[in-house]
Order: structure tokens, then sequence, then C-alpha cells
């Protein structure tokens, strides 16, 4: 066997901390070192390998880009070793997560792909809770949460998962009867679905069609996208939703009404307390997330 030298896991793991969670500050309380102590491992990090990883100014640390290729090279490495460690350790035969997540987001994007998580975490295990305020109860009853928002709460740790755009979603036989261009007098006379919790999708919609002054004859207010997109496919009305909802679906009784594509005010988003990257599970799930591209 090849003797190699390896660097002081100590500040490697201070290195790793820091690139996680942004900010030096957050990194030296979460290993519970003065900002000092974490400078300095760092510092031997830096000695050892030989480059600038960070360059400093006052209390901002931010990534050179050897620092940056570093990272991106050491990263694979360093969840392997942990992976491994996790799979020897007797006290670690089972690590749980308590995420919250939207029916429709669970069913379409995240349940299809959960095999390869299990796959690269056997260990972790998910209870699921699709029940409502998820924001709200994330660092209390759940430890994560996806949640479709336009900006979640100020003291969430929160990753952007996707750019949507709104479409008018109805089925094909009542977009035949509405033709290729909005007619304010025949939408007039429709029943439009709108999610309880995203009640600015349809004015976003009705600006960007020039219909600000739409009155339809009724709308039906669901708390379920999957009702919602079964709604609209039955030809009960006219859903105002993510087109990606409907492409993932792949029901083709639905169509999008016109040719027109609306920036969503939402996206989903994975959101937890700050300090929770540091539990396992949840920074097992929020890195094979982000990765996965879900």
């Amino acid at each position: 066997m090849v003797n190699r030298r390896l660097p002081p896991l100590r500040s490697l793991e201070a290195f790793m901390h820091t690139v996680r969670l942004g900010s030096a500050r957050a990194a030296a309380n979460q290993l519970g070192l003065s900002p000092s102590a974490l400078s300095r491992r760092i510092a031997t990090l830096e000695e050892f390998i030989g480059k600038k990883l960070f360059t400093r100014a006052r209390q901002a640390m931010q990534l050179t880009d050897e620092g940056a290729a570093f990272h991106e090279a050491v990263l694979p490495h360093f969840e392997a070793l942990a992976r491994a460690v996790e799979g020897q350790s007797e006290s670690t035969s089972l690590l749980r997560l308590h995420l919250g997540v939207l029916p429709l987001f669970g069913t379409q994007r995240l349940f299809p792909r959960l095999a390869e998580l299990r796959r690269l975490h056997p260990i972790l295990h998910i209870d699921i809770d699709t029940g409502p305020h998820l924001e709200d109860r994330v660092g209390d009853t759940l430890d994560a949460a996806i949640i479709l928002s336009n900006r979640p709460s100020a003291g969430l740790h929160a990753v952007r998962l996707d750019e949507n755009k709104v479409h008018a979603i109805t089925n094909a036989e009542l977009a035949a009867t509405l033709g290729d261009t909005p007619d304010a007098g025949l939408l007039a006379r429709q029943t439009f679905l709108i999610h309880n919790g995203l009640p600015e999708s349809f004015t976003a919609w009705k600006a960007a069609l020039d219909l600000t002054d739409l009155e339809p004859a009724a709308i039906d207010h669901y708390d379920s996208g999957q009702l919602m997109l079964a709604a609209a496919a039955q030809g009960l009305g006219i859903a105002i939703m993510h087109d990606d909802h409907r492409r993932r679906a792949a029901d083709n009784r639905l169509v999008n009404l016109y040719d027109a594509e609306v920036e969503s005010p939402y996206s989903y988003w994975f959101v937890c307390k700050p300090g929770a990257l540091e539990e396992r599970p949840v920074r097992m799930f929020h890195d094979w997330l982000v990765k996965a591209g879900l």
C-alpha cells in the first residue's frame, strides 16, 4: 500500500462547513469554535495543499478559483468517507427525516426518484407529511419541507428548486370551443379553478393576456393541485397552475389554453432551519435533492 499524506481532517471539516454554510461565522458556530480558531484550521489546510482557498475581507470569506476547484474535487470523496463511516457505525443503523411535501410535488417529482436516494443512503428513512402550513412547522414538527412560495421566510435556509410558467389548463374539448385567441366574453362565462395558496397566479395570468378586468362566472377554490388537474380533465373548469404539472401528469385529455407563457410568482423551494443542515438526515437529503435537480 502506498503511504499517502492526508490533510488534517479537522481543517478539512472546517473548510467544508464554511463552503456549505456560506459563512465563516456560521461554520464556527456549528463546530463550536471561535472565528479565529476556524480561520487557523483553514490556514492549516491552505498551508498543507499550498493554495489559497479563500479571499478574506473583514468578516467575509469568498472562495478563490483554486478553492472552488479544490472543493469540487474533494466533495464527492468527503461524502463517500462519511457514508463509509456511517455504514460501519453501529450507532447509525437508521437515520430519520421528517419531511413536509406538497402532494403533487411528491407524486410527480419526488417519489419517482426516491429509490436513487435509498441506494445512496440506505440508512436514511423519510417520514412524509402532506399536511397544511408546512413552512410554519419547519423546525417544530418538521425537519425540512418542500414548499411552493413566492419567497420563503427570511429565517429559513432556502434553496430554489425551479422557475415556473403559469398556464390556463383545461380539457381539449373546452379548449376547442374557446379557440386560439383570448375572448373576454367567452372567458367570462367559464369557471376557473384556483389554488387557495396561490392566488397571485390568476392575477399574473390575466395581466399577461390583457384581461385584468375579467370576472369569470365562477371561481372554484382547491387546496390540492392534483384535484385541480382531475377537475380540469373532466371539463369542470380552467385550472390556473404551473405547466410543469400538466406535462408530468401525461394526461392526454389536458391541454394548455392559448399559446401564452406567464412567469409564475411562485417557485418550489427546499426549506429548513439554517442549523438543521448540520444534522445528517437533513444534510443527506438536501445534498441529494440539489444534485438530482428535481
